[in-house]
C-alpha cells in the first residue's frame, strides 16, 4: 500500500509475519498533517492485522530519521482550531503505537528532532546508527515538546526530558541517547542497524502474540489516560503556536 501525499509517502510492506511502514517527506521528513494522518492510519491497521506479528516503524533516506513538524504548515496555521488539529496528528501517532496490540520496533537511521524524537520514544524498541542524535527545538520556536513530552519522559525519565526540552538548541548524541534509554542499540553502521532489526523481527514474529500483546499491555500500564492527555497537550502547543514570538522564531530558521 501506497500513499502519496505530494512529494513524501507512507507505505507499508507484509512480509513473513513482519509489517513495515515507512514514511518520507522531502525536507528531512518532516511531517505535514497528511502524513501524520496516513501514519496513525498504517499503524492502526497494521497492529490490527491478525497477520502481523510484528511492526517496524521507519522512515525513507539514510540521513535524517525525522525532522519533527512541517514548518510550513506551522505558518499557515490561522486560528486555535487548526492548530489544535495540526498537533492532534503527533497526539494520534502516539497513541496508535501506544494502542497497537504489536511491539513496535523503531529503525532510527539518523537525527530526531522535535515530533522526531516523540516517535523514537514511542516505539518499544528503538535500533539506531552512531547518526542518531536527537534535539527537543520547540521551545527554541516558542512552542514547547508538549505533546511529544509523555512518551519521552516514560522512556527516559524526567532529568533526561528536561534537559533536551529546557536546551533546546543543543543536540545529543546517540550514545547519550542510548545510555538513557532512548534507544536499545546503536551501531557503527546501518547495516549492523538492519542486520539486528531483521534478527529481532525474526524472533518476535515466531513469538506468542497472546503473550506479546500481554507483555505491551504491562510495558504501557499507566498510559491510559493518555487518549485525553496528549490532546489537552495538543490544545497548548495549538494555542502557542499563533503568538508574534514563534511566527518570527520560525521566519529566521526558515531564512537559515
Amino acid at each position: 500500500m501506497l500513499t502519496e501525499i505530494k512529494e513524501g509517502y507512507v507505505k507499508s510492506e507484509f512480509h513473513n509475519g513482519v509489517t513495515s511502514v515507512e514514511f518520507f517527506h522531502p525536507q528531512s521528513n518532516s511531517l505535514p498533517a497528511k502524513i501524520l494522518e496516513e501514519l496513525t492510519t498504517a499503524i492502526h491497521g497494521a497492529g490490527n492485522d491478525v497477520d502481523t506479528k510484528v511492526i517496524v516503524l521507519r522512515s525513507g533516506g539514510d540521513k535524517t530519521f525525522c525532522a519533527g513538524t512541517f514548518f510550513d504548515e506551522l505558518m499557515a496555521i490561522k486560528n486555535h482550531d487548526e492548530g489544535f488539529q495540526f498537533f492532534t496528528g503527533f497526539a494520534n501517532v502516539i497513541n496508535a503505537i501506544r494502542l497497537a496490540p504489536k511491539f513496535v520496533i523503531g529503525r532510527i537511521q539518523g537525527k530526531c528532532v522535535g515530533g522526531g524524537v516523540g516517535i523514537a520514544a514511542a516505539v518499544d524498541y528503538a535500533i539506531a546508527t552512531e547518526a542518531a542524535e536527537v534535539k527537543l527545538s520547540e521551545l527554541a520556536v516558542g512552542i514547547g515538546p508538549f505533546v511529544v513530552g509523555p512518551a519521552v519522559e516514560r522512556k527516559i525519565g524526567a532529568s533526561g526530558y528536561s534537559q533536551l526540552a529546557i536546551d533546546a538548541t543543543m543536540w545529543r548524541n546517540a550514545d547519550w541517547a542510548r545510555r538513557k534509554g532512548l534507544f536499545a542499540e546503536v551501531h557503527s553502521h546501518p547495516d549492523g542497524m538492519d542486520e539486528s532489526i531483521a534478527r529481532l523481527t525474526e524472533l518476535l514474529a515466531h513469538s506468542s502474540p497472546q503473550a506479546m500483546a500481554e507483555m505491551k499491555k504491562i510495558f504501557w500500564k499507566g498510559t491510559e489516560h493518555w487518549d485525553k492527555l496528549l490532546v489537552e497537550r495538543a490544545a497548548i502547543s495549538g494555542k502557542l503556536v499563533l503568538s508574534d514570538f514563534t511566527r518570527n522564531a520560525i521566519e529566521k530558521f526558515k531564512k537559515k
